[in-house]
């Protein structure tokens, strides 16, 4: 019963499965039930000794998670089979009858239990997603400014659309990273508790006759977790989980931009870039001369999962009826943690990419090249056209266009120089001198502000620009 990840090699790696597999689910939910019990015995409300003898039982090693998945039939979720096991080890572990079995599970329920340990889980991971994620956005920012000046096309619709250049690419997919990590990063992670149909009226009770509320229990347990307290049981108000689940899919939606680009970029065809390579990565079954971008493949897979994961959480989160909904809670649980896997073996992927990426300036140029000065006819026209006197009933913008649309009738190769020719014929050297025309043709020429974009999207995002995730502990770049 145990997913490798043999379907989803995005995600298959050892530090994902350590963080998001079934055994980090049961380390979780056995660290709330333990950290419980540390809870209670400081506020008096478990014998001295009891946590100690949790602890002891709620290691993970001790339980069998295919076991424990065949058994949360019988209840609907782990946390029932689980706790049969945990208090059998605990009274086997409690051999001077210290009474720890009064510590465990005590005025809980399962879903303040499990919802309180996916917390835990998806804290764990988001600090692991945010270390790759900004060592990809700081390999990003200094791509932008290393190839601020390198030209290449713009493309829209498919199209050459103006001259562009590499460096405010690379700035906007930055952008992107940056934002959907800045989302991530505010999240706050809360306890979960409430009990049996979020009234704490079982806290009451055990709390009874000491100092003590149910509140302060709770604030402690997210103290000792190290979780945000909650101001109020969210069993019902499923927005921590959706917003997780949003910040997540916002960050795989930038991860696709990139490997979108990347795909197309590095098509034989077009060349401007290539992938990093290594040994073994981009081979064919069949045809052994294929270098496939893999990288970018696996993180367009993830990219393409997540709306369909999130909307999954928004659905279930509609559909949480009564005080605990009869399957909504359930469809949950596969989402989120499918989610967060995705997520964090996309981020290991899309940083050794954007870490490695090869860049070829010169296949940049000849493909900025192939519409040649036709690609610059905005910029005449702007420049131009209000100098030009109306002639056969056409204003000057008109007469332009009709330049460009008797060029677009030549073959390809030839509309460069058809372009030129045109032009010059319908402009006047008294209204466009020819040293003025060369100007209006070179694509340097012709940039708007990309400079100044890229420059204010990396001053937006000074954390992630310049992280402290891309250095070792001496200081050295490991990019």
């Amino acid at each position: 019963m145990t997913d490798a990840g043999l379907l989803s090699p995005v995600s298959a790696s050892p530090l994902v499965g350590a963080l998001t597999g079934d055994r980090a689910v049961l380390a979780a939910i056995l660290a709330v039930e333990s950290g419980w019990a540390a809870v209670l015995e400081k506020a008096g409300l478990a014998p001295a000794g009891a946590a100690a003898v949790v602890a002891s039982a709620a290691e993970a090693g001790r339980y069998d998670p295919a076991d424990i998945a065949r058994r949360a039939q019988g209840g609907g979720n782990p946390v029932i089979p689980l706790l049969a096991d945990l208090r059998k080890h605990v009274a086997a572990l409690d051999t001077g009858n210290a009474g720890a079995g009064k510590a465990v599970h005590t005025s809980l329920t399962s879903q303040d239990v499990l919802d309180t340990a996916l917390m835990l889980l998806a804290r764990n991971t988001v600090e692991a997603l945010l270390a790759d994620l900004k060592g990809t956005t700081t390999a990003l920012a200094a791509m932008a400014e290393q190839r601020a000046d390198t030209l290449c096309v713009g493309r829209s619709l498919t199209q050459h659309s103006l001259p562009f250049t590499f460096g405010l690419r690379a700035a906007q997919w930055f952008q992107g990273v940056a934002a959907a990590g800045g989302y991530l990063e505010s999240l706050k992670f809360p306890v979960q508790f409430g009990g049996a149909a979020g009234t704490l009226a079982a806290s009451i009770v055990l709390t009874d006759g000491s100092s003590t509320t149910p509140f302060s229990l709770a604030d402690a347990l997210a103290s000792q977790l190290g979780l945000a307290p909650a101001p109020a049981p969210w069993h019902t108000n499923r927005l921590t989980i959706t917003s997780l689940g949003h910040a997540l899919a916002a960050v795989l939606d930038a991860f696709g931009k990139i490997a979108a680009d990347v795909l197309f970029l590095s098509r034989p065809e077009v060349g401007e870039l290539a992938e990093p390579r290594a040994a073994g990565r981009g081979v064919s079954s069949a045809m052994p001369q294929k270098q496939n971008p893999v990288l970018s493949v696996l993180v367009r897979s993830a990219a393409l999962q997540a709306p369909g994961l999130a909307a999954q959480l928004h659905l279930a989160a509609a559909n949480f009826n009564d005080e605990r909904p009869d399957g909504a809670w359930h469809i949950e649980w596969p989402a989120l943690r499918q989610l967060l896997a995705l997520a964090l073996g996309a981020a290991g992927h899309v940083r050794e990419l954007a870490e490695g990426l090869q860049v070829f300036p010169d296949a940049m140029r000849r493909n900025l090249d192939l519409a040649g000065p036709l690609l610059l006819a905005e910029g005449v026209g702007a420049a131009v056209a209000p100098s030009l006197e109306d002639k056969d009933g056409l204003n000057g913008k008109q007469q332009l266009q009709a330049v460009v649309d008797q060029t677009l009738q030549a073959p390809p190769a030839d509309q460069p120089a058809t372009y030129r020719k045109l032009l010059r014929e319908a402009v006047p050297a008294s209204v466009l001198p020819d040293v003025r025309l060369e100007e209006l043709l070179n694509p340097a020429s012709y940039l708007g502000e990309t400079a100044e974009i890229s420059r204010r999207i990396l001053a937006a995002y000074p954390d992630f620009a310049n992280s402290p995730a891309h250095t070792d502990a001496n200081g050295a770049s490991r990019g």
